[in-house]
């Protein structure tokens, strides 16, 4: 069982975007608001992808961790319950990827 979850980063994020603290990163992220938020996310999301098509596993291991957490900002700017994320990875892996492809009729 890991020490730390994403619901850990979840609360940390809630609590550093409204504390207001000049240097807190998080809390200026949300105070950029949304668009600075989504942009943040894309360029980590890109520079994940590009340290896994480099096959550098240590950037990838960052990467993907600032992603995660870019993540976790955008959903909490943007209002978007991290919870509401979790119901819907719950709601979609009831059924396979296949079957819900098939029960949608799409190709």
């Amino acid at each position: 069982m890991p020490d730390f979850t994403l619901e850990d980063l979840v609360g940390i994020v809630k609590d550093r975007a409204g504390s207001g603290d000049p240097a807190s990163y998080t809390a200026k992220l949300a105070r950029d608001g949304v668009a600075r938020c989504a942009k943040k996310f894309g360029e980590e999301a890109v520079e994940a992808a590009i340290a896994a098509i480099q096959e550098d596993r240590t950037a990838l291991t960052k990467e993907a961790a600032d992603v995660l957490y870019h993540l976790v900002v955008l959903l909490h700017v943007a209002g978007v319950p991290f919870d509401a994320v979790t119901d819907e990875l719950q709601r979609r892996t009831a059924e396979t990827g296949l079957q819900e492809k098939a029960r949608r009729g799409s190709t």
